[in-house]
């Protein structure tokens, strides 16, 4: 993609397909999954390259990738804690805790994103 929208999408090259939402602009990043119980697939922030979960009422996996949405290093974050920046992240990725693991979301495997088809 060259430009990121907010928006539905789909997350490809993991085990799985995994619908993702879009957080492009500075309020949906801002916002992301505060006041949220839980959600159905994926957050992807970009561009980001740190989160926090303070405020978050469950905890998350993170995963940090690169511009070419490569991903660099995958973490589980319980709620109340502050990530550190990662070098190179150029968008983050976040799931419920464990969703990962069974996504086979790992370090060095390439995603790609595709649009949501037409809402009926």
């Amino acid at each position: 993609m060259a430009r990121w929208e907010n928006g539905p999408g789909v997350l490809c090259g993991a085990d799985a397909a995994v619908p993702v939402e879009i957080a492009a602009s500075y309020r949906a990043r801002t916002r992301g999954l505060l006041g949220r119980d839980g959600i159905e697939g994926a957050l992807l922030l970009t561009p980001a390259s740190g989160v926090h979960t303070f405020r978050m009422r469950f905890a998350i996996d993170v995963a940090y990738l690169r511009r070419d949405l490569t991903v660099l290093a995958v973490r589980t974050m319980r709620p109340g804690r502050l990530g550190l920046p990662r070098l190179r992240a150029r968008h983050v990725l976040e799931a419920e805790a464990g969703a990962m693991a069974g996504w086979g979301l790992r370090p060095g495997l390439r995603l790609t994103v595709e649009p949501a088809g037409p809402v009926r």
